[in-house]
């Protein structure tokens, strides 16, 4: 597991004071370390990080990192990607799909379905809020080459702690997962979903003690 690129800068908005674990971020209180553990899958993730999320501890890619082997983290960067995240893009190894709704004007760049072409299915996630994201989608000349996949599931987000105004826009951690149901590893994507519920759960649990503290 490795992040291709470290946090620039530490998190330092409300709740940056509160002692955490150092695997998970959760507070030390609700550590879910214990549950954490690496299972293999047929298809790998990486994430095109933006640079606030890599350091909040709200942020689910990290989640898919500890669970899902061989994922990897790069730090988006709208003009210079780095050099490793260029030499992934050419390795004949793997078939990079970038995940993104679906849309008419780059309606020729959709896939049906994960590629079972004997090499490796990589879902390219855009780890970052929805703005951020179509951003990151629509402005970085060396992705607009790769074919899009779509997550087709009819799941609405359970995530808790940063909600979206439309509810079929999922978290990270749930695309990773209703991806891994697409390709057909059931047990992967049940393996994944129950860390997030913990997380999420878990999160919830310490936001309501530090509320009552402060009354």
């Amino acid at each position: 597991m490795k992040i291709d690129n470290p946090p620039r800068k530490p998190f330092v908005a409300r709740g940056s004071g509160v002692k955490r674990c150092d695997g998970c971020r959760l507070p030390t209180d609700v550590c879910i370390c214990q549950w954490r553990k690496v299972v293999q899958s047929r298809c790998e993730f990486w994430l095109l990080t933006h640079c606030y999320e890599l350091y909040k501890p709200t942020n689910t890619g990290r989640l898919i990192l500890d669970s899902i082997a061989n994922t990897r983290i790069f730090e988006w960067s709208r003009t210079e990607p780095t050099q490793d995240l260029l030499d992934a893009l050419q390795n004949d190894r793997y078939v990079p799909c970038l995940v993104f709704p679906a849309g008419e004007d780059y309606e020729h760049r959709m896939l049906k379905q994960v590629p079972a072409d004997g090499r490796i299915p990589v879902f390219i996630i855009l780890d970052g809020t929805w703005r951020q994201a179509r951003r990151m989608f629509r402005h970085s000349r060396y992705l607009q080459h790769l074919p899009v996949i779509e997550p087709e599931t009819d799941r609405l987000s359970r995530y808790q702690l940063r909600r979206s105004t439309v509810e079929e826009h999922l978290c990270t951690a749930e695309v990773a997962v209703a991806l891994l149901e697409q390709a057909g590893d059931q047990a992967a994507a049940e393996h994944l979903e129950g860390y997030f519920e913990r997380f999420n759960a878990s999160y919830i649990a310490s936001r309501r003690r530090w509320a009552k503290q402060e009354r």
